[in-house]
């Protein structure tokens, strides 16, 4: 059967890149017909069954062009397990114009990756609707609605088929208590049947709609294990009750009305538990302001967000939030970064300094110019990282896709098996029969589908709270496995920026030699300039004026303080006055060693004293390569500095192995050449880092950095803090070791139940209370995540 595709295709500019791109598609095996549009740049391609989407892209990459892609998201409506997820993922995947498509049972909601425009939202519906399920656009609650009301409703929406369900079968199980206790409170039959009648089809509809749904798409689900196995004991009840003479039949309606409320019960648990793992996603999107006080030529105005430009000057009064992400141009004030950065302690801010839209302005009356609105602002960024990493599957998580998509037909055949061995082997058809609905019900395979997904959404939640942003589900899984983690320096374990190191003065106080370079300096911009004057800042030197100042280009700056003619700039300037460093001269050798730029100060005829300007270690950086010490990972320094600044940096910070002189094109192979010793984590902040951190088994990224090495990475650190690195690892290792005790619960309550259950060791109201109390327990392990904390430490502000 022929398959046609329509490919957007990027890059054609003329006639002949419609020739090359039709060539190349041509060739691919199966292709039966090739007409390339230059006008609505697009293909399209006819072709039999061996023919996909990714041979065509492959093709059309081949030719020097592109087929641009794009995602979709979707809701899904009844799942109710792994095999479900499998399903609906292979429905989607089977749409010509999709090239994956991941599903999270634990949101209901599918991640669509298709190519840009050849796929509509009605075709995916309609293939999700095939497979036996319910798909529509996500829903969008309105502006003005009240999360906490609608959610409180939609749980007791959840909550009374429960409640409902458990009072018509409270009857039906107090007399089998009353047998135990030698009491005959036995109903008459048709009492029973009356009770457990509204359970079985009413309450228990969604089972029969869900498995018909399977059952038309030729495959099974829990929902089918769950109507098989109550239809059973509910029809063998019936049956014994119009066959029996003896007018007091053992009939099994608690059985059936049982298991459908214990089965109800556990879906209610699940889903409120399930809502808990979304709580980062809800208490981030509850920091957007609605509306934004803008200052325009008719005054202030308070409009929607959405109607604020780029270049609007938004005006922020003291407690409230700041609606976008801007400048300050007005005013100063402490801000609460908390939520966005993981920072407790408020942040001052003043003129010309970025505020983040969403956290909470302190005491001071600020304006702020935008620059930033809609989708590209901070707060909306770290939502799509948060959501993208709870969509999407670890690893670990294909071998249960694996298992659970032979599951459902697995698990029948035993019961059919179990049925025809009581039954032929045994004599006794009734218990065959119970035995079998047991091993029905024993076997829905819910806690597999949860296993994964709940603790990952729980640890990628908790570490966002903490200003840790785990991009995705691989980072995370694979970043419990580090053993060696590579550091840039520059911004990374340092501050970034010079600062004055040390002043030294030759037969003159280092105050009076700060003095007078601070003069020299007033005015400059130069980075060296504004470290002289941060710090006569700090130590509250009154800086004397200058005159007649003058740039010497590649050696430094020259002007009159206090009617004398002062020099300030490299060993060069000396030379060419004919000055020597005299006794300084070792000291000078002693600090440039340490990766010190010194400048020396000078007046005709004898050398003042000197400057020495360094990129500083952040205070946290010792503890933080002390932790992932302690973690039993190794630490490298990798830089472009030489060897003795490089060294030294090592030394004060106790890592044992430096790459120096490293030039950022080679970074790359660096780490790739580390992966000898194990998986390799980088850690970098610059544009240079980009290469390393895609490299790396797991890129960890500063924000405080550049947006490409964010890109770049896996995992990013929304604050300049190296001791998040270790936060980062420990919540990877916390998560991956949930994953693994939710899997190995999940196998042993399947593979235990189902041969007990088999055996005639489990009736089926014991099965029912099994299967649901093991997807309760698996996401309630995976919700202690949230109890995670990073470790006590000193965090430094960049």
């Amino acid at each position: 059967m022929s398959t046609t595709f329509t490919l957007p295709i990027s890059g054609m500019t003329c006639a002949s890149c419609v020739g090359r791109v039709e060539k190349s598609l041509a060739k691919v095996p199966g292709v039966e017909s090739v007409a390339v549009n230059l006008a609505t740049e697009a293909a399209t391609v006819t072709g039999g069954d061996g023919v996909t989407g990714n041979l065509l892209a492959q093709a059309v990459d081949a030719a020097g062009y592109a087929v641009p892609h794009e995602d979709m998201l979707l809701d899904i409506h009844g799942m109710t397990c792994a095999s479900c997820v499998g399903r609906v993922e292979k429905a989607l995947k089977a749409v010509p114009g999709v090239v994956g498509a991941e599903v999270n049972l634990a949101t209901e909601r599918a991640t669509v990756h298709a190519y840009k425009g050849a796929v509509s939202q009605a075709l995916l519906v309609a293939a999700v609707t095939r497979a036996g399920y319910r798909a529509a656009p996500p829903t969008q609650a309105p502006a003005d609605a009240d999360p906490a009301a609608s959610a409180a409703a939609r749980a007791w929406r959840e909550r009374l088929p429960v409640i409902a369900s458990a009072l018509l079968s409270l009857p039906l199980v107090v007399p089998m208590a009353g047998e135990m206790a030698g009491q005959h409170w036995m109903l008459p039959a048709w009492m029973q049947w009356l009770l457990a009648t509204p359970v079985q089809f009413w309450f228990g509809a969604r089972f029969y709609r869900a498995g018909w749904g399977a059952l038309k798409a030729g495959t099974g689900n829990m929902d089918l294990l769950v109507a098989l196995g109550t239809s059973a004991a509910y029809g063998l009840s019936i049956y014994l009750w119009l066959t029996d003479q003896s007018g007091m039949p053992h009939l099994y309606f608690e059985s059936a009305a049982v298991v459908i409320t214990l089965v109800l019960l556990g879906k209610f648990l699940e889903a409120r538990a399930k809502r808990q793992t979304t709580e980062a996603i809800r208490a981030l999107q509850a920091l957007k302001v609605p509306t934004a006080r803008v200052r325009r030529a008719n005054g202030q105005n308070d409009i929607a967000l959405d109607a604020v430009v780029l270049g609007d000057i938004v005006v922020v009064k003291p407690g409230e939030r700041i609606a976008v992400d801007g400048i300050i141009i007005e005013g100063a004030t402490h801000a609460d970064e908390s939520m966005i950065t993981g920072e407790s302690w408020p942040a001052a801010k003043k003129v010309a300094d970025r505020v983040t839209g969403g956290t909470l302005n302190g005491e001071g009356l600020i304006a702020v110019r935008t620059t930033a609105i809609g989708a590209e602002t901070a707060l909306s960024r770290i939502i799509r990282l948060v959501e993208s990493a709870q969509a999407k599957k670890a690893p670990i998580q294909r071998i249960v896709d694996r298992v659970s998509a032979v599951f459902v037909p697995v698990v029948v055949v035993a019961a059919a098996v179990t049925l025809l061995g009581w039954g032929l082997y045994g004599g006794n058809w009734t218990t065959a029969w119970l035995n079998a609905v047991a091993v029905l019900v024993i076997a829905c395979p819910c806690a597999l589908g949860l296993a994964t997904p709940t603790a990952i959404m729980a640890g990628t939640g908790v570490a966002a709270r903490h200003g840790i942003l785990i991009r995705d589900a691989e980072a995370l899984e694979v970043a419990h496995a580090v053993r060696v983690v590579a550091f840039d320096k520059t911004g990374t374990l340092t501050i970034g920026h010079p600062v004055l190191t040390a002043i030294e003065g030759n037969h003159r106080s280092t105050g009076e030699v700060l003095r007078l370079a601070a003069a020299l300096q007033a005015g400059s911009e130069h980075p060296l300039a504004r470290a002289v004057a941060e710090a006569a800042a700090r130590d509250n030197i009154e800086v004397p004026a200058m005159h007649e100042f003058a740039a010497l280009p590649g050696r430094g700056v020259t002007a009159m303080v206090e009617g004398r003619r002062l020099k300030l700039g490299a060993a060069r300037l000396l030379r060419e006055e004919g000055l020597a460093p005299g006794a300084l001269a070792g000291r000078a050798a002693q600090l440039e060693a340490q990766g010190n730029t010194v400048s020396w100060l000078s007046e005709p005829g004898r050398v003042l004293g000197l400057l020495a300007f360094g990129d500083t270690i952040k205070p946290a950086a010792a503890d933080a390569i002390r932790r992932l010490t302690e973690q039993g990972i190794d630490t490298v320094l990798l830089t472009g500095d030489n060897a003795g600044a490089a060294q030294a940096v090592a030394d004060r910070l106790g890592i044992r192995s430096v790459r120096s002189d490293v030039l950022p094109a080679d970074k790359a192979e660096v780490i790739t050449a580390l992966k000898a010793q194990g998986r390799v984590a980088m850690v970098g902040d610059g544009i240079n880092d980009a290469p390393a951190l895609a490299a790396a088994d797991v890129g960890i990224a500063m924000a405080t950095g550049t947006d490409a090495a964010m890109h770049a990475a896996g995992i990013t650190l929304m604050r300049g803090d190296p001791l998040l690195v270790a936060d980062a690892i420990a919540i990877s290792r916390r998560t991956y070791s949930k994953i693994r005790q939710n899997l190995f619960w999940a196998f042993i309550y399947n593979a235990l139940g189902i041969p007990l259950a088999a055996f005639g060791m489990l009736n089926p109201m014991l099965a029912g209370a099994a299967m649901a109390f093991s997807s309760v327990s698996v996401v309630s392990n995976a919700l202690l995540l949230k109890r995670w904390r990073p470790a006590l430490h000193k965090t430094y502000e960049t």
